[in-house]
């Protein structure tokens, strides 16, 4: 099992930036990504970005590109999202996920923090 805690959202104004982290805990030397999901009220969830959990390559959704940056901190298990020239429409609950390398899918999904980009 492995248990993740996402944690830095809030409010902030258009242009802005926010750091999100989600910490994993549990058996983390089985897992194989992990990777940030976003879904905005009366939107179905979508891929944000993720980080392979060995090799530390990356992978973002198009949309994200040039704006957020994921990264993980070994010593800490914990991966990070950075999000700048924050949006409007950038406004969602944002979720962190793992998937382990047993699993075909992610597994282990956080309870979600919220971002809302506001003046």
């Amino acid at each position: 099992q492995v248990q993740v805690v996402e944690s830095g959202g809030g409010l902030v104004q258009p242009g802005g930036s926010l750091r999100l982290s989600c910490a994993a805990s549990g058996r983390t030397f089985s897992l194989y990504r992990m990777g940030w999901f976003r879904q905005a009220p009366g939107k179905e969830r979508e891929f944000v970005a993720r980080i392979n959990w060995s090799s530390f390559s990356t992978y973002y959704a198009d949309s994200m590109k040039g704006r957020f940056t994921i990264s993980k901190d070994t010593n800490r298990n914990t991966v990070y999202l950075q999000m700048n020239s924050l949006q409007p429409e950038d406004t969602a609950v944002y979720y962190c996920a793992a998937q382990a390398r047993v699993d075909s899918d992610y597994k282990y999904w956080g309870q979600g923090t919220q971002v809302t980009v506001s003046s």
